[in-house]
């Protein structure tokens, strides 16, 4: 139950949920709210798809190219160290696109929502977790982190109205202090694995 607890909390806040509705509310503007529906379960689903391939196939890639799990340990938190900075600072890249123009699966899914650090921190998990029992469970804890986002995604409108501009931020910031504190754990880890091999 603690590791489930544990993966679900980072994936949840790695995922960035108030960022990722402030990106879509500001992405699907002009939609009207079927089409918005949509979007949302199109861009929830390549969330999943992304997150389950990295995760599931990732230590493949990482065989091949002998990369050992404490480099990308140390690599994985130092991107997702940027990333929260990025969000505390208010400064996290926004990407602007043409009306009319297809943005569920990217830029919004991929990189936006699922970006450098996500990826780099489900690698790690998928690489450090070798026991079958805990990679399903941790499997179940990232499933419920993604249908948490989707939950915002199909509720951002609401909950746009209710925090509104100055809130989303607000709680976007408070997203990055969290993230900076798994960043620095991750990369802490990383070092000490490494000093200990």
């Amino acid at each position: 139950m603690a590791l489930f607890i544990d993966i679900f909390i980072k994936v949840f806040f790695i995922l960035s949920p108030f960022f990722s509705v402030s990106m879509f509310l500001l992405l699907s503007d002009a939609m009207d709210k079927r089409s918005r529906r949509l979007c949302a379960l199109r861009t929830s689903t390549a969330i999943l798809i992304i997150c389950f391939i990295v995760y599931f196939f990732g230590n493949l890639i990482f065989r091949v190219l002998g990369i050992t799990v404490p480099a990308f340990q140390v690599g994985a938190g130092t991107l997702l160290f940027l990333t929260a900075i990025q969000m505390v600072s208010g400064k996290r890249s926004e990407v602007v696109l043409d009306k009319g123009e297809d943005f569920a699966v990217v830029p919004l899914a991929i990189p936006m929502i699922v970006g450098p650090g996500t990826i780099g921190t489900i690698l790690v998990l998928g690489m450090e977790i070798r026991d079958v029992r805990e990679k399903a469970i941790a499997a179940a804890a990232i499933l419920l982190a993604v249908l948490m986002i989707s939950a915002f995604l199909f509720l951002a409108a609401p909950i746009g109205r209710f925090l509104g501009h100055k809130g989303l931020n607000m709680m976007m910031r408070l997203t990055g202090l969290i993230l900076t504190a798994i960043a620095a754990q991750i990369i802490f880890t990383g070092i000490e694995v490494f000093l200990k091999s």
